[in-house]
C-alpha cells in the first residue's frame, strides 16, 4: 500500500528528493505524507460539485467488441442519375444539399435526339395514313371484282391478287401501327417530351422547355453531388447528379480478424459519432464482407442505421459497439469514476464522510457505461461516480499550492 501511495505522490511530483527544508516546512511536509492523495469536501462543497458516490458492483456484463468505421450513405436509397442520350445542359435547377421530390425536375438538356424522334413520329404517321388510303382502294378494287367475278367478267386469279392485295395491306398498316407507337413511346417514355411539336414552337428555339429534355430525380432525398452545369456536353451514360434518402444510412465498420468468429448477421450494434458522443444510435449488422484488406487484417461490416432527423452525415467518422458475449466476474464501476493522471487511471476512493482518496487502478473492458477495475480495488470500496473530475482538480490544486 505505501508503494502504491507513493507511487501516486511521485505521479503528483510530491516525492522527488529535495534539499535540507526549515523546521516549518518540514512539518509541513510531514503533514502532507500523513495523507498522499487525499482530498477533503465539507457537505457544501460535496453538494457543489455534485458529488455522488457508488458501490463497487462484483458482477458479469456482455462483452463489447468495439470497431471503427465511417457512416455513408445507403446505397440502396441512392440513385446516380445519368444522361439518356447525346445533348448540352441547358438549364439546372437545383443545388447541392437540396431537398427533392420523386419525378421532380432537376435539369433539361438539348438534344437532336427530339428533333430526330419527332422527325420519326411525323413521318410514321404519314406513312400511315397512306396505307389506310392505299387499304381503302384495295377494298373497293376487290369487291369490284366479286361483282364481275359474278358477271362472268373477271376471273377467279384476279379476284384472289386483290383480296392479296387487301391482306398485304393491312399487314403494312398494322407494321405502321407499331412503328407510330415505338415512335411516341421513345418521345414521350424515354426523352419524356411531347411528340407532337407544340404550339408556337419555333426551329432553333433551345430555351423552351417543350423542346428540353427533363432530367427528374428518381426518388425522394438529398442531391448529394452535381456535376452538370448549364453548358455542360453531356454523352448517354454520364452521372450527372446523386440523389440518395438519408433517413437509412450506412456505417461501413472494420472488423478485425481475430474478431470475425464473433460478429455475424443480425446483430444488433449501438454506434456513436463525435458529434453526439452521448448518444447510441442503434444498429443492425446486415452483411459482412467475404475478404479481408491486406494491409489492415480487416473485414468490412454493413450496419444499417435509422436517420430520421438527418443527424448522421455521410463520411462522419463513428464508433460501433458489438455486444459479443459475456465477461468473466468482474469489480465494475462507472466510466465516469475513472480520471488519468500523468498516463496512469485513478479513481477516489470514498474513505470518510468527506475524505476521498485517491487510488491507481488497472482497468479492463469496458460496456454499458461500466468499466472494469483488474486491481485496486476491493469488492467493499465506494467510489465517486459523478464529480470524480472535480477531485482530481481539487487534489492537484491543493498539491501545487502545498508545495
Amino acid at each position: 500500500m505505501k508503494l502504491l501511495l507513493c507511487s501516486l505522490l511521485f505521479l503528483l511530483g510530491a516525492c522527488t528528493p529535495r534539499s535540507a527544508a526549515p523546521p516549518e516546512a518540514a512539518k509541513k511536509q510531514e503533514k502532507k505524507s500523513a495523507e498522499p492523495g487525499e482530498v477533503h469536501l465539507d457537505a457544501e462543497l460535496r453538494k457543489t460539485a455534485g458529488i455522488v458516490v457508488v458501490a463497487v458492483e462484483k458482477r458479469t456484463i456482455p462483452t463489447t467488441l468495439r470497431v471503427i468505421g465511417r457512416i455513408t450513405p445507403d446505397e440502396e436509397k441512392t440513385h446516380r442519375v445519368s444522361a439518356i442520350t447525346d445533348g448540352r445542359v441547358r438549364k439546372i435547377f437545383v443545388k447541392v444539399g437540396d431537398r427533392v421530390t420523386a419525378g421532380q425536375v432537376l435539369a433539361r438538356m438539348h438534344s437532336h435526339d427530339i428533333h430526330e424522334a419527332r422527325s420519326e413520329f411525323q413521318k410514321a404517321k404519314v406513312e400511315l395514313a397512306r396505307l389506310e388510303t392505299q387499304r381503302g382502294f384495295a377494298e373497293k378494287s376487290r369487291d369490284r371484282l366479286k361483282r364481275l367475278l359474278d358477271l362472268k367478267a373477271a376471273s377467279q386469279e384476279q379476284l384472289e391478287l386483290a383480296e392479296r392485295d387487301v391482306r398485304n395491306t393491312i399487314a403494312a398498316i398494322e407494321a405502321a401501327k407499331a412503328e407510330l407507337i415505338r415512335t411516341r413511346v421513345h418521345i414521350e417514355e424515354f426523352l419524356e417530351v411531347s411528340a407532337e411539336d407544340p404550339p408556337g414552337h419555333k426551329p432553333g428555339d433551345l430555351d423552351h422547355d417543350d423542346d428540353l429534355i427533363p432530367i427528374k430525380a428518381p426518388s425522394a432525398g438529398i442531391v448529394l453531388s452535381r456535376v452538370a452545369n448549364t453548358g455542360t456536353v453531356v454523352k448517354p451514360g454520364d452521372e450527372l447528379f446523386v440523389v440518395s434518402d438519408l433517413a437509412s444510412v450506412w456505417m461501413i465498420a472494420s472488423v478485425p480478424e481475430e474478431a470475425l468468429a464473433k460478429v455475424r448477421t443480425g446483430m444488433n450494434t449501438q454506434v456513436f459519432v463525435r458529434a453526439f458522443e452521448d448518444r447510441p444510435f442503434p444498429g443492425r449488422i446486415t452483411r459482412i464482407g467475404d475478404q479481408l484488406d491486406p494491409e489492415t487484417r480487416t473485414a468490412q461490416a454493413r450496419i444499417v442505421l435509422a436517420n430520421a432527423h438527418g443527424q448522421l452525415k455521410p463520411e462522419m467518422y463513428a464508433t460501433a459497439e458489438i455486444v459479443a458475449g459475456v465477461s468473466e466476474e468482474a469489480l465494475y464501476v462507472p466510466q465516469e469514476s475513472v480520471q488519468e493522471l500523468n498516463g496512469h487511471a485513478i479513481v477516489f476512493v470514498q474513505t470518510g464522510e468527506d475524505r476521498f482518496v485517491a487510488r491507481v487502478v488497472e482497468t479492463g473492458a469496458r460496456a454499458g457505461g461500466l468499466v472494469a477495475i483488474r486491481s485496486g480495488l476491493d469488492a467493499s470500496s465506494r467510489v465517486a461516480a459523478r464529480g470524480a473530475f472535480v477531485l482530481k482538480s481539487q487534489m492537484l490544486k491543493s498539491t501545487l499550492v502545498e508545495e
